[in-house]
Formats: C-alpha cells, sequence, structure tokens
C-alpha cells in the first residue's frame, strides 16, 4: 500500500505550478470524528463523495458518490471545512500532487504516494521544504477544524527552481533520488576492497557559478528564438 508523504512548499514555486499546470478547486467537509475514524464530504469539479477513513494502515478510505442535493444538505451542518486547489504531477511511477490551501488560510503543501517498497530510500525532491508527514495538525482535517499552523520559511535555492522547471517542462523523467542510488550503488560494486576515495568538499561559489551559467544559457537560447523570424 502506497504511503504519503507530505512536505512544505515555497508559496513561490506553488505560484509558478499553478501558473504552468492549472488546478482543481476542491472543497472538504468534516464532521465529529469517533476514534480512529473519521467522515467528510468532499466536492470535486464535477464529483461529490462522501469519505470514509479509518486509522488502520490496512484498510483505505471508503467512498460514495452522492448526488449534489444530498452533499449540499451535508456542506450545511458540517463542522469545519478546507478549500484547495489541487495540481497534480507525475515523475515515473510517482503521483505528486500540489496543494494551495485557500481556506482557513493560505498554505502550500505537497504529497507523494510512495510504494511501501521504496519507502526506505526514498529522497525527496530538492524543491521540497520540511516534511510534515508525522505533524498531525498538516493533515486536511485538522486543517479544517483548528486552523492552519503557524507560517515556516522555505527557502529557494537554484538549484531547486531549475529541478521544478525540468518537470514542469517535462525534462524530468525519471525520479533523482532512484537514479543517483543506482549509480551509488554500481560505482560502489566496482570499487578495490579497502580502497578509501577521498572526500569531495563542495565549492558554494563554484556552484553559484554553474547555476548562473545555465540561466544565461537559457537567456540566450531564448533571445535567440525570438530573432529567429527577423531573420528570414
Amino acid at each position: 500500500m502506497p504511503i504519503q508523504r507530505l512536505f512544505i512548499i515555497a508559496p513561490s514555486l506553488a505560484r509558478l505550478i499553478r501558473k504552468e499546470r492549472g488546478g482543481e478547486h476542491v472543497r472538504e467537509d468534516y464532521f465529529p470524528g469517533q476514534p480512529h475514524r473519521s467522515t467528510y464530504v468532499q466536492a470535486e469539479e464535477g464529483r461529490t463523495s462522501l469519505i470514509l477513513e479509518v486509522g488502520r494502515e490496512e484498510a483505505p478510505e471508503e467512498r460514495a458518490d452522492l448526488p449534489l442535493a444530498h452533499a449540499q444538505n451535508l456542506l450545511a451542518v458540517s463542522q469545519g471545512q478546507v478549500e484547495y486547489l489541487r495540481t497534480s504531477l507525475s515523475i515515473g511511477s510517482y503521483e505528486i500532487q500540489v496543494l494551495h490551501s485557500i481556506r482557513p488560510a493560505p498554505l502550500d503543501l505537497v504529497t507523494v504516494a510512495v510504494p511501501s517498497k521504496d519507502e526506505p530510500n526514498f529522497h525527496p525532491l530538492s524543491w521540497f521544504g520540511p516534511e510534515v508527514s508525522a505533524e498531525p495538525p498538516y493533515r486536511r482535517r485538522r486543517l479544517a477544524l483548528e486552523g492552519v499552523p503557524d507560517a515556516r520559511d522555505v527557502d529557494v535555492t537554484n538549484g531547486a527552481l531549475n529541478s521544478l522547471l525540468d518537470l514542469l517542462e517535462d525534462r524530468l523523467t525519471t525520479w533523482p533520488g532512484r537514479h543517483v542510488a543506482a549509480i551509488s550503488d554500481a560505482s560502489a560494486a566496482d570499487v578495490t576492497p579497502g580502497f578509501k576515495a577521498p572526500a569531495l568538499e563542495s565549492v558554494p561559489e563554484m556552484d553559484e557559478e554553474i547555476d548562473d551559467l545555465h540561466i544565461e544559457d537559457e537567456v540566450i537560447r531564448g533571445l535567440a528564438r525570438s530573432l529567429s523570424p527577423r531573420q528570414r
């Protein structure tokens, strides 16, 4: 069964994702819960459902479609609501959902369904912020009933932005962490026993220069494409 991993992301990156890929409006209305279970109504574009969540890993949520009129009656008596824009992305077999909370307050999260067999070696993408998978205040039910936790600052680096742009431009087709791990395992198999490779230090100035060169190269290419029709 897939394991849901939850991360905060920078609002600027979430805004870029919505600009490039759009988003589906979703509203969820929650009712008073019972130990190990909760019930809520989910209204998506073109579909309304009554959903039962059972707090056991082996028991997935149970969903039943509702007529719109029935859903509206239930929404009127709910205890708390959350509204968000959901944008779906994918890298290989991984499904990513970017959630921009509108109500009760702005908050940007990203959730990834990780197969249980991959979970021990799962590496978050560079544009993901702090992980909050184990923090109940960031679950949608708690957001609906108790509000959004205090905001956290999320740094955005050139590497994170470039990684996200690669995904949005369909240039990222495999999950980077899995690829790097496979290379590391293959390289380790070829190392002579007893040999210890010297540690390589990262040079921040060099990393920044490389990122600047990539950005400059993209700008030059964009200018060349824009000027090419005039040269005909």
